[in-house]
Parts: structure tokens; C-alpha cells; sequence
């Protein structure tokens, strides 16, 4: 289940290439991650990272022992690190990959739930952030109401088609992804749009008895 908090990443380490993703399979991580403030922090250091737990309570509007607090747990499990610069309490943070990715299935037990727990904290996040969004697209600019999409469709495919067709979208969408950490790529009038792929099997759907 891949996930992106985004529209980019904190800076990479000097000389090195930051992770495209970063994989969790232990529950306890998975279980952490799902905590509403956490996957906020991770979303804010992926778009306006590095920042310190200051600067990360003034953007949530939580205290900043809580964000300092949250921000350790996310580091215990490999989401954040500290960045250089910075001393003591005001030691600067970022996220150690672009997107978070999970198991969409797992024969554990223990993963399998906690990873139900985390998908369903995430889409809540995405749909509270679309809410709002709509809520104020009053204020925005006409091409760009007009160019915003909401609509569904409803496929009969196989398991098979279905992951055939997640990976034609997300080929279709990689290349806009190197304008993330490279401005010169980006053309005049690029503003960042968040796009949300979601497809998942219609169970209020009768489905046909023969198969």
C-alpha cells in the first residue's frame, strides 16, 4: 500500500539520493504510524521540511514537547531523522523517504490488522484534507476549478487487471514526479496537486453468480 504525505521530500543527505520510499512491516511500526499527529509531522517534513519541533508545533498548533515527543517515535521507526544544523531543542528534523509504503496483504495476523488500522488512518487524513479543500475552492482561480476532477467509475475487472491497471497509473504519473525536488523542471503556472488513487472491490455491488 504505497503512500505519499507530500508534494516533496525534506533535502537529501549531501551527496546522497534520498529513498524513493521507505517500507513498514512491523506492526509496532505500523501501529505508530497511524497516530493522526505522526502522519501529519511525516506529510509536513516531506513539504516544508527540515524544521524543528518548535516549528512543527507552531504548524500543527500542538505543543512543541508533544511534537518533540512524536517526532522521536517516528524516528524509532525509521520515518524521520535528525538533520544537520541546530542544537539542543532546536535540533532540526526531516522525513528519511518520499512515500511510506506498507503490506496491502499479510499472513500475520498482527500485520495484517495493523496495516487495516493504518490504511484506514491514512484514507481519513486524505478525505478530511479533500474536505477541506472543496470547502474552500471558492478562492481559487477558474481554470483551475475547472480543471479539478471528482467522479468514479465502476470496472468489472479481475484481481489481475486491477493491479495491471495501479501500475499504468502510476507509470503515467512518474514522470511528473522529478519536478518535486527540481524547480527548473517545473513549468510557469505548476502549483502543487494533490492526486489520490483509491479502487478497492465494491462490496455493495452485486456481483453476478456465474463465474
Amino acid at each position: 500500500m504505497p503512500e505519499k504525505s507530500g508534494p516533496r521530500p525534506s533535502e537529501p543527505r549531501p551527496g546522497e539520493e534520498q529513498p524513493r520510499s521507505i517500507r513498514l512491516t512491523d506492526p509496532r511500526a505500523l501501529r505508530a504510524y497511524a497516530h493522526p499527529l505522526r502522519l501529519t509531522l511525516v506529510g509536513l517534513l516531506r513539504s516544508n521540511g527540515p524544521f524543528t519541533a518548535t516549528r512543527a508545533a507552531a504548524l500543527t498548533g500542538e505543543s512543541v514537547a508533544s511534537c518533540s515527543y512524536h517526532l522521536r517515535i517516528l524516528a524509532k521507526y525509521g520515518l524521520v531523522e535528525e538533520a544537520p544544523g541546530g542544537h539542543g531543542r532546536q535540533k532540526p528534523w526531516r522525513a528519511t523517504a518520499q512515500y511510506t509504503e506498507w503490506p496491502e496483504y499479510s499472513e500475520d495476523p498482527a500485520v495484517a490488522e495493523a496495516a487495516d488500522a493504518l490504511s484506514a488512518a491514512v484514507a481519513e487524513r486524505y478525505f478530511e484534507r479533500f474536505t477541506r479543500a472543496m470547502e474552500n475552492r471558492r478562492g481559487i482561480p477558474k481554470e483551475w476549478r475547472e480543471a479539478e476532477q471528482l467522479g468514479d467509475s465502476l470496472l468489472h475487472l479481475t484481481p489481475g487487471e486491477l493491479a495491471d491497471l495501479g501500475k499504468r497509473i502510476e507509470e503515467l504519473l512518474r514522470p511528473y514526479e522529478e519536478r518535486e525536488n527540481d524547480r527548473s523542471l517545473r513549468p510557469e503556472g505548476a502549483r502543487p496537486v494533490s492526486i489520490m488513487r483509491i479502487a478497492y472491490l465494491d462490496q455493495d455491488v452485486p456481483a453476478d453468480e456465474k463465474e
